[in-house]
């Protein structure tokens, strides 16, 4: 049996509330959105580039997000010490390009795993605690704005490779 991504429920939330509800709410949006623009596709389609000459994927995407998720939540704000996510030895791009359908399964789980270890690290943390990357100090809220920039960025990019591949569009 050919595996397809799961059906995925948009998640909503108030459009009132406190900052962090509000924070929270519009990232878990973005991060079901995704996940919804990738459901019934199976490994071949989700890993099929269909914007040539961009080597971007719904796979990709997949990957890329997971690793984001790692890096900002579990390794940037609890400082954990983690392995790479992709063969260190393929480039910083592996995640979009050292793909197989076959692994779309444990990809996808990789990123809702991810999603959820993120969650918890942040569950019980301030806005304003801060984590360093590159030379610059972040605040855990933003954090969150970059998370759902970075999403709704790539939310536009596979609303086109979804049409792409099957006609389907929507919001």
């Amino acid at each position: 049996m050919t595996w397809t991504a799961p059906e995925a429920t948009r998640t909503v939330g108030p459009l009132v509330g406190s900052e962090r509800e509000t924070l929270t709410t519009f990232l878990a949006f973005y991060r079901s959105t995704l996940l919804q623009k990738c459901a019934g596709l199976t490994g071949r389609q989700l890993a099929e580039q269909t914007v040539e000459p961009s080597n971007l994927t719904l796979l990709g995407l997949i990957r890329h997000m997971a690793k984001v998720e790692r890096y900002w939540f579990r390794q940037g704000l609890a400082g954990l010490s983690l392995p790479s996510m992709y063969d260190p030895e393929k480039g910083k791009d592996a995640d979009f390009e050292d793909l197989s359908p076959d692994r779309a399964p444990e990809d996808y789980a990789r990123l809702t795993e991810e999603i959820r270890l993120a969650d918890e690290a942040a569950a019980d943390v301030s806005l304003d605690t801060t984590l360093t990357w590159r030379g610059s100090v972040y605040s855990l809220r933003t954090v969150y704005v970059h998370m759902i920039a970075e999403y709704a960025r790539h939310i536009g990019h596979a609303d086109l490779l979804r049409e792409r591949l099957d006609g389907t569009t929507g919001a």
